[in-house]
């Protein structure tokens, strides 16, 4: 502990070890509750009492027990936020933020649900709206599709503040078979030791920058620095080394299995400590004392020695040479601009422009306030999403008559899977942006607006009964993004939602 020094010489330290640690204060779960009077006594002294009751208390033998004037159920007063009245069906999203305790948010959409008298944690029931008090339009079953990593485990790396990981797999998102993801932190300086995997790896940087390098099966080697919006996609087998560069840096990884895990990547300490130390000696032509001070354990996440700021002296080459272009393991993503339309903006890569990940496409997208990603699915791929800054809402279509809408803030892990049809509404009053990420050649997807546009309208009209004027104003084209009114309830007023 970096203060440990400064309490022991204040003669504070053996204090400061027998405080409580502070406890975080919850505005609900006061009061009776499971029959249970808080706050109970302290007692102390020698246990008294019986850790079990009496038979003579089962049901038909005990006395009737009073059913008024206990602890009762009744909600005086429920608060209902704005649009929680409106018709369930219209499914409007309800801000339970503006919601106070004790009264509410409560579990009610239009006239459907009740109110909750607790055990409740408000603050994940304000996370969620949408699960707390579905639209009606929820139906069935629908596979657990989202995953806070501020959930994950964080394993920390070796040394003071290296750096750390944590992780999303199929361990705690099940429905996530295809794809899992990782959120990385290095200090500045800090490694990612040399290691690989049997996993294909797509990052995106997030905060900071890296230095990435690698070889490939021919010795052909590559080195570059990517910044903050850069990806790199290593194949599986390729080993590499990424290490942060002077600002340190946070990253996204994202795996295509969904049983990948931190823990079974293959590791350079490791492969040196587990082969005879005879082996080495001849597989690197020296003496056997020049393995003496090799690592006794494996180094994960490490503090390191800066980089030299010409890339260049880095850059070592066989015979082979070294990669680049479309053979490279980097595209500068931060440089391409994005494509603006109302409501919002994307851009996309996919193996037309880096061919290297050639499974890998993804879009990048910001919605504005009240805009939404259109209603559409994927025909060959599942969608794996990640949500770097704002709050939205993705309500999932599954087969045949099943749906159900989930909550997303700023670290949170979407996945959906394919043929699924979905869509991602901004439900805050700040820019959404998030990442999706498919494992297909090209990104692509099926636009339901534009499916009708396209289809005879006779079939239209005589399906789902929508009439020309609404056929209408379908563009033609595909539009990816729909703007909205940034009120959330302006139909519960008379308003429009676009």
């Amino acid at each position: 502990m970096k203060y440990s020094t400064s309490l022991a010489g204040a003669g504070l330290f053996q204090i400061a070890l027998s405080l409580p640690a502070p406890q975080m204060t919850y505005e609900d779960n006061k009061g009776n509750v499971g029959g249970v009077d808080p706050p109970i006594p302290t007692y102390v002294g020698a246990p008294v009492g019986d850790l079990r009751g009496s038979t003579n208390l089962q049901g038909g033998i005990a006395s009737r027990p009073p059913v008024d004037g206990g602890d009762s159920a009744v909600v005086p007063d429920p608060q209902l936020v704005n649009g929680q009245e409106a018709d369930s069906k219209l499914g409007l999203y309800l801000d339970f933020n503006s919601a106070e305790y004790p009264n509410g948010p409560q579990p009610i959409r239009g006239g459907l649900g009740g109110t909750d008298p607790g055990p409740r944690t408000y603050e994940y029931e304000k996370l969620n709206p949408d699960i707390y008090a579905p639209p009606e339009t929820d139906q069935g079953t629908v596979p657990q599709s989202m995953w806070p990593l501020g959930l994950s485990h964080n394993l920390f790396g070796v040394g003071e503040e290296s750096g750390w990981a944590r992780q999303q797999n199929q361990d705690v998102l099940p429905v996530a078979t295809e794809m899992a993801g990782v959120d990385m932190r290095l200090a500045p300086n800090a490694y990612r030791e040399l290691h690989w995997h049997t996993s294909g790896e797509w990052a995106l940087v997030l905060k900071g920058s890296v230095r990435v390098a690698a070889i490939d099966e021919d010795g052909a080697s590559f080195v570059d620095d990517v910044t903050a919006g850069d990806v790199w996609f290593f194949p599986q087998g390729v080993p590499h080394s990424l290490q942060a560069l002077h600002e340190g840096a946070e990253f996204l990884l994202i795996f295509d299995s969904g049983t990948f895990s931190e823990t079974d990547t293959f590791l350079a300490t490791e492969m040196l400590m587990r082969t005879p130390i005879s082996v080495w000696a001849k597989d690197l032509q020296t003496d056997v004392s020049s393995f003496d001070y090799i690592p006794d354990a494996e180094k994960y996440i490490f503090n390191g020695t800066p980089a030299p700021a010409n890339i260049s002296e880095q850059n070592i080459t066989s015979s082979a040479g070294a990669l680049w272009g479309p053979t490279g393991y980097t595209y500068h993503w931060s440089q391409q601009e994005f494509h603006n339309t109302t409501g919002g903006s994307v851009k996309i890569l996919d193996p037309l422009t880096f061919p290297i990940a050639d499974m890998f496409s993804a879009a990048l997208v910001v919605l504005e306030p009240g805009a939404m990603r259109e209603v559409h699915w994927h025909t060959s791929s599942d969608e794996w999403s990640y949500f770097l800054q704002g709050s939205a809402r993705i309500t999932i279509y599954d087969a045949p008559a099943a749906s159900q809408t989930f909550d997303f803030t700023a670290g949170d892990v979407g996945y959906i899977q394919k043929a699924a049809g979905h869509y991602v509404e901004n439900t805050g009053t700040e820019d959404v942006i998030f990442l999706e990420v498919l494992q297909a050649k090209k990104f692509s997807d099926i636009s339901a607006a534009q499916w009708l546009a396209l289809t005879p309208r006779q079939i239209i009209k005589d399906t789902l009964n929508l009439t020309d004027e609404v056929l209408d104003a379908i563009p033609k084209d595909k539009t990816l993004i729909k703007p909205g009114n940034p009120n959330m309830t302006a139909i519960a007023g008379g308003g429009q939602n676009f």
